[in-house]
């Protein structure tokens, strides 16, 4: 079996790995990423409405600063989160926008001069200044006081994720995909690596480090309907889960987005209603500014959902073969700025949908988008339980949007976080020395060896895996959705329970 030595082994290639990989890297230690995919393919490729910071560059973001959107911040995670993590990625956002810029990111910048811009439907006017000229500008989202968040048209996370990659490979950062880390190597005290299958061969490998971080993401995949990617499973969770003394945090703080497209369920950028653009519902008419006088459309991500489902529950909903919906409608924003700052929004709608967006009203509703808990850590992003391990991004609880994030945040989160806590991981690693038990990790080897042929024999049973799934699915749909009540939630953990006894007896089956 092949065992492979670095100093710090990042689980998962997305921004926040590969962010804190870097950092290490720059401080002179070896660095290997893990990934399902290759590192370009990753679920950050996928955002696509821009990174929040503080630049105050813009006409409409004048005067801001990190004081007001760490205002913002606490106030849109329903002042649940932890507000010196808040203020930490508040004051180091603006840094990190220009760092990227630096790295060759083509962020959208001022033009000056007069210009209109849509909100609520009706046209408004600005004027961006001349002295402030090809600086990065921003757009709105929603639960902001200011337009703060920086954009490459609606390709953010695909454009950031291309540059950050490209900074790992002038550093020598190895990533390593189509590789799944199945477990973690630990004692009960230190964290030693993971064990990880090749997805090519199905060999299993023992990667060893003296710093392991978890950033894989989120675990949409649990919903049955979610903009999340098919990797987003809860895979590094789960590691982290089985080793027994690494808590989670905040695993109830789901995330429904407003506008995932039906019946796909991709997402639908939040710079659509940014930019302007209206919510309408069966009769075509609006209805969120009845429910949300000032912020309309752009109230923070739980308000608008909640307020969309009790509408359709109002028999407000556009009837479809896939489940009620509502409109989304940005016609009036015309050709010319659809097809160029929301061009990912017209190539998805007319691939997926068969609608033209300039011409015709998307069908939304929304759905799971974003995992606020994770790997419970500190504000150095260490987790708790075991030495020498560290979470970041969605995965980890690091616990900065609360019980909701404010769309625009957790892109910036990716990369203010991954420098934040792989700086902390070079300093953790600074005159570190880890003596790797060869007992500790043969036992997990062959630990991961039975329970793979274990499924493979069906020795523990021949449940099968999709049936399972959709059960555990179907139960968090009905009972774990943006309205919870106590017999639901009851329910649901009765469900999941038994679903749980089913998974222990899943067997592979085979036609052969």
């Amino acid at each position: 079996m092949q065992t492979i030595y670095t100093d710090v082994l990042v689980i998962g290639a997305g921004l926040a790995g590969e962010r804190a990989a870097i950092e290490a890297a720059q401080a002179g230690f070896s660095a290997i990423c893990l990934s399902l995919v290759p590192a370009r393919r990753s679920h950050s490729s996928a955002a696509m409405g821009g990174m929040q910071a503080a630049l105050g560059n813009c006409d409409k973001g004048e005067g801001d600063c990190p004081d007001v959107h760490f205002a913002d911040t606490v106030k849109g995670s329903d002042w649940g989160c932890d507000q010196e993590v808040a203020r930490l990625f508040a004051d180091r956002a603006p840094i990190e926008m220009r760092q990227l810029a630096h790295w060759g990111v083509p962020w959208n910048r001022v033009v000056p001069g007069k210009d209109t811009y849509f909100k609520g439907g009706k046209i408004f006017d600005k004027e961006e200044k001349e002295e402030n000229r090809g600086l990065i500008t921003a757009r709105d989202f929603g639960g902001t006081a200011k337009w703060r968040t920086c954009y490459v048209s609606d390709g953010t996370g695909h454009s950031v994720l291309f540059t950050v990659d490209n900074v790992c490979a002038q550093l020598g950062v190895e990533v390593h995909d189509k590789t799944e880390a199945v477990a973690l190597i630990q004692d009960g005290a230190t964290c030693f690596g993971a064990v990880a299958r090749c997805l090519r061969t199905g060999e299993l490998r023992v990667y060893l480090a003296k710093a392991t971080t978890i950033a894989t993401g989120g675990f949409g995949r649990i919903y049955p309907g979610t903009t999340n990617a098919v990797i987003c499973d809860g895979g590094g969770h789960i590691a982290a889960l089985n080793t027994g003394v690494v808590p989670m945090g905040n695993m109830e703080a789901v995330q429904f987005h407003p506008t995932g497209i039906v019946p796909t369920e991709i997402l639908v950028t939040e710079g659509c209603r940014g930019d302007g653009g209206t919510l309408l519902d069966v009769n075509e008419e609006r209805f969120m500014h009845v429910y949300e006088p000032d912020k309309q459309e752009l109230a923070s991500r739980d308000v608008v959902s909640r307020w969309m489902t009790h509408h359709i529950r109002l028999g407000k909903g556009v009837k479809s073969p896939y489940g009620d919906h509502l409109w989304l409608d940005i016609r009036h924003l015309g050709e010319k700025h659809i097809t160029g700052k929301l061009r990912e929004v017209y190539e998805i709608c007319t691939s997926f949908l068969g609608v033209d967006p300039i011409h015709q009203l998307i069908p939304v509703r929304p759905t799971q988008h974003y995992s606020m808990g994770g790997v419970r850590t500190n504000k150095d992003g260490a987790a708790y339980g075991l030495k020498g391990l560290f979470s970041v991004g969605e995965a980890a609880c690091w616990d900065m949007h609360g019980f909701n994030r404010l769309g625009g945040n957790s892109l910036a989160e990716t990369v203010v976080a991954g420098g934040i806590v792989g700086k902390k991981i070079a300093e953790f690693l600074q005159g570190a020395e880890v003596t790797f038990n060869s007992a500790v990790i043969d036992a997990e080897v062959k630990r991961q060896q039975e329970r793979i042929q274990n499924i493979v024999s069906c020795k523990a049973g021949t449940e099968n895996v999709y049936k399972v799934r959709t059960a555990m699915q179907d139960a968090l749909f009905k009972g774990a959705n943006i309205f919870r009540t106590d017999a639901g939630l009851t329910e649901c953990v009765q469900t999941l329970q038994e679903t749980l006894a089913r998974a222990r007896k899943v067997g592979l089956k085979s036609n052969g």
